[in-house]
């Protein structure tokens, strides 16, 4: 796995993050697009795309791929950090 100090900038990379968020009773992070009741705070873990990387404030802004929201992260709060191959869908 790639550490976050060797991200190079105009590359595409994903990561593991956890981040703690509003939740509805499933667990997703809140608001979402259906009409779940909001369950409160917890911890939300998912699979995001490196947007935005700060060395001084040691944080990242990253768009988790299943719910298409933005979260900005800790750098403790991530892992797993690897480059992402882009593919079309021939759909």
């Amino acid at each position: 796995m790639i550490k976050i100090e060797d991200v190079k900038a105009g590359e595409s990379y994903a990561c593991k993050f956890k981040v703690e968020t509003m939740l509805d009773d499933l667990g997703r992070p809140h608001p979402n697009l259906s009409d779940r009741p909001i369950k409160g705070p917890g911890t939300y873990e998912g699979l995001g795309v490196l947007t935005k990387r700060d060395m001084k404030t040691e944080l990242v802004e990253l768009v988790d791929e299943k719910t298409k929201k933005t979260f900005v992260v800790p750098f403790s709060d991530i892992w797993d950090i690897d480059t992402v191959d882009w593919v079309e869908d021939d759909k």
